[in-house]
């Protein structure tokens, strides 16, 4: 089993940056793949992005396409979430997630194995 803790939500105003930490610790991290989703208030979770293993590949949602950079630290079991350019429709508890599965990077929370509680990020107009 994998814990995972996300940070570094806040308020920013739009067209600013975030930067989303997601620290893991139990099994070895780097025999997950990660995901990014999101929850805005009355929508259902979302996908953002994903990563694999070694972070060769990387996987977003087009809502965030070339605004949003997932990267990784297997030696420090953290994935990150580059946020730049927001918006106020980034505005959602984000949260990050554990895949123990193999083939194409997953964009469907019902294959993320273990996840974290979330963190809030709102972007004001």
């Amino acid at each position: 089993q994998v814990q995972l803790v996300e940070s570094g939500g806040g308020l920013v105003q739009a067209g600013g940056s975030l930067r989303l930490s997601c620290a893991a610790s139990g099994r070895t991290f780097s025999n997950y793949r990660m995901g990014w989703f999101r929850q805005a208030p009355g929508k259902e979770r979302e996908f953002v992005s994903a990563i694999s293993r070694r972070g060769s590949s990387t996987h977003y949602a087009d809502s965030v396409k070339g605004r949003f950079t997932i990267s990784r630290d297997n030696a420090k079991n953290t994935v990150y979430l580059q946020m730049n350019s927001l918006k106020p429709e980034d505005t959602a508890v984000y949260y990050c997630a554990a895949d123990e599965g193999w083939g194409l990077l997953n964009s469907e929370e019902g294959h993320y194995d273990y996840w974290g509680q979330g963190t809030q990020v709102t972007v004001s107009s």
